[in-house]
């Protein structure tokens, strides 16, 4: 589905699940489901766009609802938003490696010379007079940005959040 970045910003922000979704593999369920929540036929991107985008204050209510059937659907099925977000991480490092693409790593490291940066900039007292707030919404954007890094190239928590639930479970049977 092709939206604008206004429409996207409001799935992403009351459906976040349908947002993940409708750029992935299960798209077109996730589309299907908007689309019937909207009232508008599905595959009319243009209609659901102007529905998105209308001000309607029902809107909320639709796309809440059609976000929690479309996270039913996917337990039904056994699919988890945690493995959405590990496909659509896999997919992106088969790009690089596909494409032998270097930007991922270039930008990696732009970051963490950015973040540490900025943070040692602070610490250390050379700060300049104005402009203190600006630096330190950047700070938290690059230590954002870093994180997600560090999670693409190492992994996130979810698998580390899985062993220590299971390490917890075997704790207590023992």
């Amino acid at each position: 589905m092709n939206f604008s970045d206004k429409a996207k910003q409001i799935i992403s922000t009351i459906a976040p699940a349908l947002g993940t979704a409708l750029g992935g593999p299960l798209g077109g369920v996730a589309g299907t489901l908007l689309s019937n929540a909207l009232g508008v036929a599905p595959g009319d991107d243009k209609a659901v766009e102007a529905a998105i985008t209308s001000g309607n204050p029902d809107l909320l209510l639709k796309l809440k609802q059609a976000d929690q059937d479309f996270q039913a659907r996917m337990e039904e099925l056994g699919i988890q938003r945690e493995q959405l977000a590990y496909q659509d991480t896999a997919n992106a490092r088969a790009r690089e490696i596909s494409l032998k693409d270097h930007t991922p790593t270039v930008l990696a490291y732009g970051i963490t010379i950015g973040f540490f940066g900025v943070l040692g900039m602070m610490l250390s007292g050379v700060m300049p007079k104005e402009g203190h707030d600006a630096l330190l919404v950047m700070l938290g954007s690059l230590g954002t940005a870093w994180t997600a890094i560090v999670g693409y190239f190492y992994g996130s928590s979810a698998s580390s959040k899985r062993k220590d639930d299971a390490l917890a479970t075997i704790a207590k049977s023992s």
